[in-house]
């Protein structure tokens, strides 16, 4: 059975220092660099947002557009990914999910490569992960998240454990990197 890894928002702004920080949120990169190999296809998805984003009514403007913000973050070894998605890039949307991206479809492409296991990571585990987690879901997918290379905004407390239950419940299966076999 073909598995794919979508990496969610790994992006300067979303790590320690960018407009939309996230407590640890460069932790994930060097676990997610060792686990690329095991994959058969790896996917990223990044925010992508014009700079008046209705999107910004509710956060903090972040990841616009060919800034510094919205580049992945520095270290993500991107030699590795074969499709970046590209999302929240109209000013009607919020683009949380990898399956909204407006550059392709990501049901299309893992239909055309035989991929029925997801395995998701990266950033954030209380919105866009979890937003792409239930959209596999619903896709049918065999979905995974591994626990170890996501982070969370948690804007209240307990939110990224909130997250958690509600994507195991949909159906995910939680798993760390250590336990994926390439």
């Amino acid at each position: 059975m073909k598995k794919a890894l979508l990496i969610v928002d790994v992006q300067n702004d979303f790590c320690p220092g960018g407009a939309l920080a996230v407590n640890d949120g460069d932790k994930v990169v060097p676990v997610i660099n060792n686990i690329m190999e095991r994959f058969d296809m790896v996917i990223s998805s990044q925010d992508w947002h014009p700079a008046d984003s209705v999107h910004f009514e509710k956060w903090p403007p972040h990841c616009v557009a060919g800034t510094a913000g919205a580049d992945f973050h520095p270290e993500l070894d991107r030699a590795k990914i074969d499709l970046r998605l590209f999302k929240g890039t109209e000013n009607r949307d919020d683009g949380y999910s990898a399956f909204e991206a407006t550059n392709a479809s990501l049901t299309a492409f893992l239909q055309e490569h035989s991929i029925q296991t997801l395995y998701v990571c990266g950033l954030t585990t209380d919105y866009c992960v979890k937003a792409s987690v239930l959209d596999a879901l619903k896709e049918g997918l065999h979905t995974c998240v591994i626990t170890d290379a996501i982070a969370a905004v948690n804007q209240q407390p307990g939110d990224d454990k909130k997250a958690l239950q509600e994507m195991y419940t949909g159906g995910c299966i939680l798993v760390e990197a250590d336990e994926i076999r390439g």
